[in-house]
């Protein structure tokens, strides 16, 4: 019995974790848990066990870990001498966790890593002016750019742009040396 209550309790510490950290329910916190579901435990050790299990699901998500991985991992963490490593029954929660909790948990980190608002379409083209405002001849090419930007959920709004060919020149520039600049981070890496 106290075996079944045990892993209820890690299995509800592992749930409250992902609600704060990946599910941002702010209604969760540190005390809500021990109190919960550890109110046996002093605030130290509770900390102390809160703090592995936050670290541990860390390692996990941000590696996107299949099963052959987390079964190497969890193996590796119960093998570790001392504190820092787990006992089998948290390997075990934690693989029960993260089985269910696997394609949620990305689907969150994803959706914490985009830019609000974000690019969701792009239209131009280019346009030959013929006549300035003052009415003399031009014939100079015109690019029209128009972004569709639009937050989770709202509706899209529209920005419109018009660049010369100097202007189209210099974007091109800035969009080569920002390519360089992520091609030297990724070769880096």
């Amino acid at each position: 019995m106290a075996d079944i209550e045990s892993s209820k309790s890690l299995n509800g510490l592992l749930n409250g974790i992902a609600q704060k950290f990946y599910y941002n329910n702010s209604e969760i916190t540190e005390d809500l848990l021990k109190n919960e579901l550890y109110p046996d435990l002093s605030q130290e050790e509770f900390h102390a066990l809160h703090e592995k299990m936050k670290g541990l699901l860390k390692s996990i998500a941000s590696a996107d870990m299949d099963q052959a991985q987390l079964e190497a991992f969890l193996t590796a963490q119960t093998r570790k001498q001392g504190g820092g490593g787990v006992s089998a029954e948290q390997a075990a929660a934690l693989s029960k966790f993260w089985k269910s909790q696997r394609a949620r948990v990305r689907e969150s980190l994803l959706g914490q890593s985009r830019w609000e608002p974000g690019l969701r379409g792009l239209s131009w083209r280019v346009d030959l002016q013929t006549s300035a405002s003052r009415g003399e001849p031009v014939n100079a090419p015109v690019a029209m750019v128009e972004l569709e930007l639009g937050r989770t959920g709202e509706e899209s709004e529209f920005v419109c742009m018009e660049f010369d060919e100097v202007k189209v020149n210099q974007v091109l520039k800035k969009m080569a040396e920002i390519q360089e600049s992520i091609d030297s981070i990724v070769h880096r890496s």
